[in-house]
């Protein structure tokens, strides 16, 4: 079952295209954007369309629809042409989320440090 748009969130509001952004692929369950703050040449955010909160909320989604968002990730690093990228799940204020609404993001197209900070 899909978790409604929730009316004051950023992403659900860009998912229904309420506002503008650059579309790099869509399918059912998720649409990808890029970031309009890239900390790489290639910045991308993965929005499932359903509203999850974070991770953990996400969860009651199953492990298919987990899964099928992580292939989903390797298909639009590799239609970006990174053999090498980042992925990035911030759950959490204290992890560094901002928008409350589950997203991925992608980072490539230049080497990655460790610790990320």
């Amino acid at each position: 079952m899909e978790n409604s748009k929730m009316p004051d969130c950023l992403f659900c509001k860009i998912v229904a295209r309420e506002i503008p952004s650059t579309v790099v692929h869509e399918n059912a369950e998720a649409l990808v954007i890029r970031d309009i703050t890239p900390q790489a040449p290639v910045h991308l955010l993965v929005i499932p369309k359903r509203h999850d909160v974070n991770l953990f909320d996400a969860r009651a989604a199953g492990a298919d629809f987990l899964g099928r968002i992580m292939l989903l990730l390797c298909e639009v690093a590799e239609g970006q042409g990174l053999s090498d990228f980042r992925t990035v799940i911030n759950s959490g204020k204290q992890a560094g989320q901002s928008v409350f609404h589950l997203h991925f993001h992608i980072l490539g197209g230049r080497p990655m440090h460790w610790p990320p900070g």
